[in-house]
């Protein structure tokens, strides 16, 4: 541990930190994570032969479009997930799609937070059950996240077998490849869910986003709390714009917008809709 203790963190160092993550990616970092920043960036600050963070943080902020940004980025991003993770959702998620199945129309959901990949594939595996129920229908399932190195995990759709605790036994057998031999332990989704999802970084703060149309279904769980109001605010603006009429929005346990802002009304458990649907059309 003397090893990890030789790097210079001084209180401006992480006022510094604080301040380049929430002008790069809107998070907002409290005193508590004093500890988490410091162990997760002595890597980076090592990795590049500097004995101070003062040094580092010298170096981004006269890199402005450094390859080091997007370490800077993952290295402060959390990301804890796992399959059908607060699993009601998935339950409202299945009732929508059966309700708004349409013969020729293509049902869209965007999970815009998808981290390692295990929500925006349990959302795969929810609407190939449904359509397989349904006797076909289609769907566009677009999920992003802004950390490079979890898209990457998530495109190879590989997972220790735990992970999967709450798939059930025969979506385990239709959806998953089990690995044997030095792979035993591990599953791969099969490529008819991966082929499912369309992977792509994107950052919520972002000046301005692109044109992604509209979603039946938008799934942003646990990533408001990384914000402070003023940008959860205008991050659910925004997604207002990018809402059916009738979609769905649906956020982490512990995320409650009601406070924030009248756009939104809660129809279920964490999950809402447009107080007014029409509100969404003229967009940004």
């Amino acid at each position: 541990m003397a090893d990890e203790t030789e790097l210079k963190f001084t209180r401006n160092d992480f006022k510094r930190v604080r301040e380049m993550i929430y002008q790069r990616v809107g998070i907002s970092l409290s005193d508590s994570k004093t500890h988490m920043a410091y162990a997760r960036l002595s890597k980076r600050v090592r990795s590049r032969g500097l004995r101070s963070f003062s040094d580092y943080l010298d170096l981004l902020q006269h890199s402005e479009e450094s390859d080091e940004w997007q370490g800077f980025i993952n290295a402060l991003t959390t990301n804890l997930t796992s399959f059908f993770r607060e699993s009601h959702h998935f339950d409202i998620l299945r009732e929508h799609a059966r309700a708004r199945r349409r013969p020729g129309e293509t049902f869209r959901v965007w999970s815009a937070a998808s981290s390692t990949g295990e929500e925006p594939y349990s959302i795969a595996i929810t609407l190939l059950d449904q359509w397989r129920e349904a006797g076909g229908g289609a769907f566009q399932l677009l999920a992003s996240d802004i950390d490079t190195n979890v898209l990457q995990q998530a495109a190879h759709g590989i997972y220790a077998r735990e992970r999967a605790e709450k798939v059930s036994g025969a979506q385990l057998q239709r959806y998953f490849d089990r690995g044997v031999g030095r792979n035993e332990g591990m599953i791969r989704l099969k490529r008819q869910v991966r082929d499912a999802v369309s992977f792509f970084q994107f950052n919520l703060v972002a000046p301005s986003w692109p044109d992604i149309g509209r979603f039946d279904a938008i799934f942003c769980r646990n990533v408001m709390i990384y914000f402070d109001k003023p940008t959860q605010t205008g991050i659910l603006s925004r997604m207002a714009a990018c809402l059916q009429p009738d979609g769905l929005l649906m956020l982490g346990h512990s995320e409650n917008i009601t406070h924030l802002t009248d756009a939104y009304v809660g129809c279920g458990r964490t999950t809402y809709r447009l107080a007014h649907p029409g509100a969404g059309e003229e967009g940004e």
